[in-house]
């Protein structure tokens, strides 16, 4: 099988560095690996237990950094295949403390949102051109991986920022899934439950009771298996043909990974107005729009 070519956000420790292992020892097929993160001396210890890897020192919050870090790995490897949007962090800040009554308050710090959504938003933005760029080829086509987050499906009181950023990014998923899937792209939003990764410190981690923590495998196992393409079935049976295989949000928890149900419609109404927004009507819009414009000037 020709190599295939990843570019991971996050790709230097936890669930990227774990995924970025996965592929690397692969027998069945080679993969030039792209790691995607600020840390450089994370990067150089990523490396380390890789084959075909390359770190791009890169904030993700800066366009401009993003996207040199798209264009070094696509003329090292001439391609992209996979992207995994996985760059995160999670906010310490009390958003609920009290401040002084006599002063405005202080600006919340949304770094969370930043790099949990906006970052992951840029991502898939720029994705869908470097996979638009690559030569077509055989096999199960490219793949665009987001990790949310169960925060994004439970809401989180301590940390409603990264909550609502990775309830976003299962939206977003579900919003573009069908017009990337019109180019040959399949996404996904995973939602992990909690994995024990150096997103806390181990203080922090000993607030969760650990025989509620997932392991990495079954993050890796449930990423791997939905990169591998075709039909995919989750821990319960439920099996999805490779037509319609794409949009999913799979939620990771303990030693099981589950495809999420679509949201349901709260009547027949609301199915039918939400019609209007696919991109059919809307650049048909566009177009008329731009036609009167032109017509009338």
């Amino acid at each position: 099988m020709a190599k295939r070519v990843a570019f991971i956000t996050g790709g230097v420790s936890g669930m990227g560095l774990a995924v970025a292992q996965a592929l690397s020892s692969r027998s069945n097929e080679d993969w030039d690996l792209h790691l995607i993160d600020l840390n450089e001396s994370a990067g150089k210890l990523a490396l380390a237990s890789l084959k075909n890897a390359y770190f791009h020192k890169t904030n993700v919050t800066d366009w401009d950094s993003l996207i040199a870090a798209f264009e070094s790995a696509f003329a090292k490897s001439g391609r992209i295949d996979f992207v995994f949007a996985n760059a995160g962090i999670v906010e310490r800040d009390n958003f609920y403390e009290k401040h002084d009554l006599s002063k405005p308050p202080p600006q919340p710090n949304q770094l969370s949102v930043d790099i949990n959504l906006k970052s992951v938003v840029n991502t898939c933005y720029a994705a869908l051109h470097y996979f638009r760029k690559s030569p077509k080829k055989d096999g199960p086509g490219p793949v665009l991986v987001m990790t949310a987050s169960c925060g994004g499906l439970y809401p989180s009181e301590f940390c409603p920022m990264y909550s609502s950023a990775k309830a976003g990014v299962i939206q977003f998923n579900k919003a573009i899934s069908y017009s990337y899937h019109l180019d040959g792209i399949r996404t996904y939003a995973t939602a992990p439950g909690t994995i024990k990764t150096n997103l806390m410190s181990g203080e922090e981690w000993k607030s969760f009771p650990e025989q509620y923590f997932t392991p990495m495998s079954t993050l890796v196992k449930a990423v791997t298996h939905i990169i591998d393409g075709g039909d995919l079935e989750d821990s319960t049976g439920n099996h999805i043909k490779a037509a319609d295989a794409y949009g999913l949000t799979v939620e990771v928890n303990r030693d099981n990974f589950y495809f999420r149900e679509k949201n349901r419609f709260c009547d027949a109404e609301m199915e039918a107005m939400m019609k209007f927004t696919a991109m059919e009507n809307q650049l048909a819009r566009i177009e008329r729009t731009k036609a009167q414009t032109n017509g009338t000037s």
